[in-house]
């Protein structure tokens, strides 16, 4: 459980980088399609030497959303369900997940008559849209607004949110949204198209 949670909050703090959030193609067969290209963007990593080429995947937005809907419920935290990502274009991406507020709430809670995590609770839509920028083997979030309920909130509460979903033993205070990260697999850059994204090896 330890490495789930830690794996899911890079995910969800880019944006699950890698449905559109009205009606999309979910299929399992989508899903199937993206643990394919998964498996094979990790043989590739795990050969032997330095590649004598690069290697380019297309991941388009459904095959995610299939995954998430069919495959990835074990990566996803318990209080975390419906995410979706819409891969926008230009490295713009949008992620949508429902989010139960009731536990993160009582850890925040300051107790002060102004605290703010007194008004919220319940399952809630969570809105996050951001430009992923990748290169080198390295990539960033840039957060660029974000929606609870459908009402804006601060990058501070966004950032408790994701705290308290992808922390563990060893990462205490979770995934920082704006921190730098090493991309896995050997990936080098992943290109975020309009409905897709090319993860190049």
């Amino acid at each position: 459980m330890t490495r789930r949670r830690p794996v899911f909050g890079v995910f969800f703090a880019t944006v699950v980088a890698l449905v559109p959030v009205f009606a999309g193609d979910v299929s399992r067969q989508q899903a199937d399609s993206f643990v394919k290209k998964v498996a094979i963007i990790n043989q590739r990593a795990a050969a032997p030497g330095q590649p004598t080429a690069s290697h380019r995947t297309i991941v388009n937005e459904n095959e995610v959303n299939s995954w998430f809907a069919y495959r990835g419920q074990e990566l996803i935290p318990k209080g975390v369900t419906q995410p979706k990502v819409t891969i926008i274009g230009n490295g713009r991406v949008m992620g949508v997940a429902t989010v139960d507020l009731d536990a993160v709430s009582r850890q925040n809670s300051s107790g002060s008559t102004f605290d703010l995590w007194k008004l919220v609770g319940g399952r809630v839509p969570v809105s996050v849209t951001g430009v992923l920028q990748t290169k080198d083997g390295r990539g960033q979030f840039d957060l660029q607004s974000a929606t609870l309920g459908g009402v804006p909130v601060p990058k501070a509460l966004l950032q408790e949110l994701v705290s308290y979903y992808s922390r563990t033993g060893d990462r205490p205070d979770g995934v920082r949204l704006d921190a730098p990260f090493a991309l896995p697999a050997r990936i080098q850059q992943i290109e975020v198209g309009q409905g897709q994204a090319v993860v190049v090896q």
